[in-house]
């Protein structure tokens, strides 16, 4: 059943192809798909796609674009480009494909088609009895979702790397030194870096790892909630909710507000009786569509992008900070960089870096104390507010401080290095008891280096 949707061979990108060695194997024409093959969807044509239709041309390949868009795109994307064309072929549909070998001059057997997707460009060439080669998309790097057919495709590929009879039925027709469908030993790289599909697969791998660990978990997670708050105020915290500057997108800092609304409202009231584990995601729960959340800023890769949910790790950071001045004990928490953005004003310590995604990054904290605390986190003009609560005083206050704070360059990439330190002050005598260090920071910047203070470069 899969055979139909396997290509002869794969390459990185039409660049990656060495069409002298197409030649020799006795093809004689190329059928080309446009979008996302040889230029970005919807892009005209590229001065480097022009030189490479004339060096396959002076192989003695003649060449032919075989599309489904209209006549007006293609005229305008070959207007450098000597080729023939078919347009509105209706891929996967072979009569497209028939028609080409006919306009060519050439045998089925002699035509290869080069294309990015398997549902159309692949699958129509093995109805037509036509040789192909898979390219990988074209992809913009400011490209966040892909859809959800690409995600079968991964899989496909995956099948077919693995099926003998049909992998690499063409043998190398890659350049030297370019991707040709399988890694060497020593460039092999993690099962999630393969594609976005197994990337998925190893998150929710990790997901379902850590709901059967907390089903196994002895612990017992707080779920209780009142309206009223507890007298004893134990720390607060304020933020500016809304960051603004070059390169910050505010309608995604506008829904990232929306997020922490909707999570702190999940939070709020929230108490944590002795003994009890504070979790962000049991707490908070999954962010969806449904239930109002919207595309937020997100780290992946150590890239800053859109991503559903996004802007709630300044509100794990909150609750963090909040913890981090009183006595309860942290017992899961995650850091990404906390150069962000450019600070406004003086340099605020921890004032980001706490990650949060779920459910496995999770953000948690045991109450060890002997009596109830109470978290209460919300929104008000343009700012986040947080407040731990609890029923009497604890007889200990604590102070975050920051040493050698600085920006260092390493290659081509600059980052913050400071070294983070709580100190655990004793309220009747004002002597500090305990200097525990948080955060050995080493934090690459994420925006623009020309923002850096030139006197903390060092």
């Amino acid at each position: 059943m899969l055979k139909q949707y396997y290509p002869y061979a794969y390459a990185d990108s039409v660049f990656a192809i060495d069409y002298q060695k197409i030649y020799d194997k006795g093809y004689r024409g190329i059928l080309f798909d446009i979008d996302n093959t040889l230029v970005h969807h919807g892009d005209d044509s590229t001065p480097e796609i022009d030189a490479l239709f004339q060096s396959i041309q002076k192989t003695g390949l003649r060449t032919l674009l075989l599309t489904n868009n209209d006549e007006e795109r293609v005229k305008r994307f070959i207007k450098n480009i000597d080729t023939l064309y078919i347009c509105d072929a209706d891929k996967p549909d072979p009569k497209g494909y028939i028609k080409a070998t006919e306009i060519l001059g050439v045998k089925k057997e002699e035509v290869l088609m080069i294309g990015d997707q398997i549902f159309t460009d692949i699958l129509g060439a093995n109805k037509s009895g036509i040789a192909s080669i898979l390219v990988k998309f074209i992809k913009l790097d400011s490209e966040m979702r892909i859809g959800k057919r690409r995600y079968l495709e991964y899989l496909i590929l995956e099948f077919w790397k693995h099926n003998r009879k049909y992998y690499k039925r063409l043998g190398n027709i890659c350049r030297e030194g370019t991707s040709h469908g399988r890694m060497k030993k020593k460039e092999r790289r993690l099962f999630c870096e393969i594609s976005p599909f197994t990337y998925f697969i190893s998150r929710e791998k990790e997901k379902w790892k850590r709901h059967i660990k907390d089903f196994l978990s002895r612990e017992t997670f707080a779920n209780t909630r009142q309206k009223e708050k507890l007298e004893n105020i134990v720390s607060s915290y304020s933020c500016e909710l809304i960051k603004k500057g070059d390169g910050i997108d505010p309608v995604l800092q506008h829904n990232k507000a929306r997020n922490i609304r909707l999570a702190s409202a999940r939070i709020n009231g929230i108490i944590i009786r002795p003994g009890e584990v504070f979790s962000f995601w049991k707490t908070v729960g999954k962010t969806t569509k449904r239930k109002g959340y919207r595309d937020g800023r997100i780290i992946s890769g150590d890239k800053l992008m859109p991503g559903l949910g996004g802007g709630l790790c300044n509100l794990g950071n909150t609750i963090h900070l909040l913890v981090l001045h009183s006595p309860l004990t942290v017992i899961e928490s995650h850091e990404h960089s906390d150069a962000l953005a450019p600070e406004h004003g003086e340099r605020v310590p921890f004032s980001s870096g706490t990650s949060v995604s779920y459910n496995y990054i999770d953000f948690r904290f045991k109450n060890n104390t002997d009596q109830d605390v109470q978290i209460f986190v919300w929104c008000k003009n343009g700012k986040l507010y947080g407040e731990l609560r609890s029923r009497k005083e604890f007889p200990q206050r604590y102070e975050i401080v920051e040493e050698n704070h600085h920006f260092h360059k390493e290659g081509d990439k600059f980052f913050r290095i400071s070294k983070i330190y709580r100190n655990i002050i004793e309220k009747t005598s004002g002597e500090v008891i305990e200097k525990q260090l948080i955060r050995d920071n080493h934090s690459e910047v994420m925006y623009d280096y020309n923002l850096i203070p030139a006197d903390l470069i060092r």
